[in-house]
């Protein structure tokens, strides 16, 4: 583990209000936080343009009485701007999560996910998924199963028949677990009650995603020893590897080939997912064949990069 810092790393964390991106970004302050001791500044960033302005004039009005940053961590293209212009007005080094639409040379780190085909530059580190804020797990203590249901997208396509049909035979295959299931804000509206009255009787506790208060996923996750995931659902897949989970795929059909099946299917080849067809042939879920901590690499990369020496 590299050595903590004589001070508190002061991180800028960019807010653009979407919940997907400041995930991100939470998640590679927590992991920051776990090497050396962090204060970590959460700032809401301008509309896009005025970023744009405020660059240009080397100032960055939100950052005008808060303590110098080290990082200012960004994701989404409504932050790179600002992010930009705070490192001009105050210093610090950006990390921009995701490809930016921005030259990749004008960030400090880029942290890209594989399916982006990043290339390779001294200044990009290429990530298996998007980083999320899942702490990693150690051994599961508790046998709990979870769904997580994802819906309409422009990679699969959705169909509600084939994906209670596959929860129904998961439910069916291990009754004496305590099963959870919760949807997303893609779900079809009608999902949840074809689902509801075809599992009626079976224990499965549904729970609507707007239903749930914060940090339930997080924690559903952690007490969850297998979890099946809507194949569409990249970002829930990634957070259940990362919560240690054997990660089932519930099936659905790809709308031609794409970066994002693409990614689900270098993870089912490299056996870090079970696909429903293959479980059906066994009934085993396996457990995951290792850590899976994508936060917590990038955070020692950049510890290694800018702070190794700083005692």
């Amino acid at each position: 583990m590299p050595p903590a810092l004589p001070r508190p790393l002061i991180l800028w964390r960019l807010l653009d209000g979407k919940p997907g991106h400041e995930k991100q970004t939470l998640g590679l302050a927590h992991a920051l936080g776990r090497l050396t001791d962090c204060r970590c500044i959460d700032i809401p960033v301008p509309a896009r343009w005025s970023g744009l302005l405020a660059w240009l004039r080397g100032r960055f009005p939100a950052g005008d009485d808060l303590p110098a940053p080290d990082l200012i961590l960004a994701a989404g293209h409504a932050t790179h701007l600002a992010a930009l212009a705070a490192r001009r007005a105050r210093g610090g080094r950006i990390v921009v999560l995701m490809r930016p639409s921005l030259p990749l040379a004008w960030f400090d780190l880029c942290l890209v996910p594989e399916h982006d085909e990043p290339p390779t530059r001294s200044n990009v580190i290429a990530t298996r998924g998007v980083l999320n804020a899942v702490v990693p797990a150690g051994e599961k203590t508790r046998g709990d199963g979870l769904f997580l249901i994802g819906g309409t997208s422009p990679h699969y396509r959705w169909d509600d028949v084939a994906v209670i049909g596959q929860v129904r035979a998961v439910l069916n295959a291990a009754p004496e677990i305590r099963w959870r299931l919760t949807d997303s804000r893609r779900t079809p509206p009608d999902f949840m009650v074809r689902l509801a009255q075809a599992t009626a009787g079976t224990g499965l506790e549904i729970l609507p995603h707007a239903a749930t208060p914060p940090g339930w996923l997080e924690q559903a996750l952690a007490e969850s020893g297998q979890a099946w995931v809507t194949e569409d659902s990249v970002s829930m897949v990634y957070e259940a590897l990362t919560a240690g989970c054997a990660v089932g795929l519930i099936g659905l059909p790809a709308m031609g080939e794409s970066r994002i099946s693409r990614g689900i299917a270098g993870l089912v080849g490299d056996n870090w997912l079970t696909q429903f067809n293959d479980w059906q042939q066994t009934r085993r879920l396996p457990p995951p064949r290792g850590r899976f901590d994508e936060a917590g690499r990038c955070a020692e990369e950049i510890f290694k990069l800018w702070f190794r020496n700083a005692n």
